[in-house]
C-alpha cells in the first residue's frame, strides 16, 4: 500500500478517545494532518469518564468532609459537638454530581476535538494490518479505514477476581461506586495500591468505617517509604483498620444479602457492607488485532513502546496505560503529543519517566517527582538527601495541619536536584517547583535563593534547599 507522505497531509487514525488519543489528535491536527478518532465510550475516555475526574471529585468532597470533621483546632464546630459527627453527606448528590462533571468534561473535549476539524467515530476498532483498521460503528455498520500512521490508545479496564465478581452492588470495582446512592456503612477495601488507598481515605473522609486489606507489608508498597508510613498514621488516628499480609480469597455475600464477607487466604473472614475490589488493571489489547499488524505486547498484554511512543511496527504508535509504561493521565498525553511530534517530523524530547511527576490523592496527599530514595539506597544514584518535616512550617501550624513533609534529593557533589516527595495538603501543587527544578537540571541553591511568599508551605521548600546548600 502507498500513502501520500506530504507533510501537511499525513493520515492518522487514532484508536481510544482517552488523555494520549485527544491530545495527540489535537496536535496532529493543529500540524496539518488529516486524523480520525475513534472512541466508544466517550471521549475522555476512561480518565474522564470513569477513573480520574469522577474519583477526584469524590475525593475532594471527602477532603472538605475531613477538614470540617478535623477544624475543631482551628475553634470551628459545626452542629452538636456532642454528635458522633457533626456533618454528614449525601452520597446521592456527591455521586450525582461527579457523573455529571464527567459527562460535561467529556462533552467538553468533543467539541474542543470537533472543531479543530478531527473527524470522530463512536465505535470500536480493530487492526487488518499494519495501515487499516476495521471499524464497527455505534450503529453497528462496519467498514475499514487505512491510513498512513495509526496510533493504539486504548486503556485499561480493572482486574477482577475470579471469587469476587464485581456485581454494582456490594461487590464492586472502581467504576461502580458512583453507582451508590447510600453511604457504605463498613467498606472493605482490598489492594493498598494507589487506587486502594486513595478509596479507603475517601470513605473514610466521608463516614464510613474502612477496612483496608494489604497482600503487603504496608499501605503504598511502591511508593517512598516515609511517605506511606505518614499515611498509615493518620489511617490509624482515623480510624482505617488496615490489615497488612493479608490476601483476599474471596467475597461473597452474607446469607441476608446485607452484607459481605471477604476470606483471606489464610481462613480469617472479614464482614462489611460492601467491598470494593482494587486489584490492578488489565490492558484493552485483546481483540485489537494487533496479531494482524505484528505488534508485539509483554507478558501482561502492554503494548511495547520505545521512548517516542513507536512500537515494532514504524507507523504503529501507542500511548497511555496500555503500554504499560506509567498509569498517569499526563504521562498517557505526553505519549501521545511525542507520538505526533515523531512521526510528523516535528521538534520531540522522548519521554523521560525520571521526570514524571506523581500524585496520590489521600488525605494527606502524596506527591514524588524523579528520583527515589529506594534508588539512591540501593546505589543507584549518588545523593545527599533532606526531609523537613512540615510541623516546623509556620502556614502549616495557622492551618493546622498535623502531617506531612518535604523531601529534596539533590546529586552528591554537583547539587543539581534531582528527585523529591512532598506530603501534605495540596502536595499535587507543591510539588510543581521541585519537577521544575528536576526537568531544568536545577542546582539546589537556585530553589534556595529564589522568593517564597511568608508565611507559605512552598517556604519548607526553599528551607529544605537551604540545608542541601555546599559552602564553595
Amino acid at each position: 500500500m502507498t500513502l501520500k507522505t506530504d507533510y501537511a497531509s499525513h493520515k492518522i487514525i487514532i484508536l481510544g478517545g482517552g488523555p494520549g488519543g485527544y491530545e495527540a489528535a489535537l496536535v496532529a491536527s493543529s500540524l496539518g494532518a488529516d486524523v480520525t478518532l475513534i472512541e466508544a465510550k466517550g471521549l475522555g475516555g476512561s480518565a474522564v469518564l470513569t477513573d480520574v475526574v469522577p474519583s477526584k471529585t469524590l475525593i475532594a468532597s471527602a477532603d472538605l468532609m475531613t477538614r470540617i470533621s478535623e477544624a475543631a483546632d482551628l475553634g470551628i464546630t459545626v452542629g452538636d459537638p456532642q454528635a458522633d459527627r457533626t456533618v454528614h453527606v449525601d452520597l446521592g448528590t456527591v455521586n450525582e454530581r461527579l457523573v455529571n462533571l464527567a459527562h460535561q468534561q467529556s462533552n467538553d473535549i468533543k467539541r474542543t476535538v470537533e472543531r479543530s476539524g478531527i473527524k470522530v467515530i463512536s465505535g470500536k476498532g480493530k487492526l487488518k494490518d499494519h495501515h487499516t483498521v476495521e471499524v464497527t460503528d455505534s450503529d453497528g455498520l462496519v467498514y475499514d479505514l487505512q491510513a498512513e500512521f495509526i496510533l493504539l490508545s486504548v486503556g485499561t479496564h480493572p482486574r477482577e477476581l475470579e471469587t469476587a465478581k464485581p456485581d454494582g452492588k456490594r461487590i464492586l470495582n472502581w467504576t461502580q461506586l458512583y453507582n451508590l446512592e447510600e453511604m457504605p456503612e463498613e467498606l472493605i477495601v482490598v489492594g493498598s495500591g494507589v487506587t486502594g488507598a486513595e478509596f479507603a481515605s475517601a470513605y473514610n473522609g466521608l463516614g464510613s468505617k474502612v477496612t483496608l486489606i494489604s497482600s503487603r507489608d504496608r499501605v503504598l508498597p511502591g511508593e517512598d517509604e516515609d511517605a506511606a508510613t505518614v499515611l498509615e498514621n493518620v489511617f490509624e488516628r482515623r480510624g482505617v483498620r488496615v490489615m497488612p499480609r493479608s490476601r483476599a480469597q474471596a467475597a461473597e455475600y452474607t446469607e441476608d444479602g446485607e452484607g459481605v464477607i471477604v476470606t483471606l487466604s489464610d481462613g480469617r473472614k472479614v464482614s462489611g457492607s460492601h467491598v470494593l475490589i482494587a486489584v490492578g488493571s488489565i490492558p484493552n489489547t485483546e481483540d485489537l488485532g494487533l496479531e494482524n499488524a505484528g505488534v508485539e505486547v509483554s507478558e501482561s498484554g502492554h503494548i511495547n513502546v520505545d521512548r517516542v511512543s513507536r512500537t515494532n511496527i514504524s507507523n504503529i504508535y501507542a500511548a497511555g496505560d496500555c503500554t504499560g509504561v506509567y498509569p498517569l493521565a499526563s504521562v498517557a498525553a505526553m505519549q501521545g503529543r511525542i507520538a505526533i511530534a515523531h512521526l510528523m517530523g516535528d521538534h520531540v524530547r522522548p519521554l523521560k519517566t525520571h521526570q514524571v511527576a506523581a500524585n496520590i490523592f489521600t488525605s494527606p496527599e502524596i506527591a514524588t517527582v524523579g528520583v527515589s530514595e529506594k534508588e539512591i539506597q540501593s546505589g543507584k544514584y549518588q545523593a545527599d538527601t533532606v526531609m523537613l518535616s512540615l510541623n516546623t512550617n509556620p502556614r502549616a501550624k495557622m492551618m493546622a495541619v498535623k502531617d506531612g513533609f518535604i523531601k529534596i534529593f539533590s546529586r552528591k557533589h554537583s547539587g543539581t536536584v534531582i528527585g523529591g516527595v512532598v506530603v501534605g495538603p495540596r502536595a499535587s501543587e507543591l510539588i510543581f517547583p521541585i519537577s521544575l527544578a528536576v526537568d531544568q537540571k536545577l542546582h539546589v541553591d537556585d530553589l534556595a535563593e529564589t522568593y517564597t511568599v511568608y508565611p507559605s508551605l512552598t517556604g519548607s521548600i526553599s528551607e529544605a534547599a537551604r540545608k542541601l546548600h555546599k559552602r564553595l
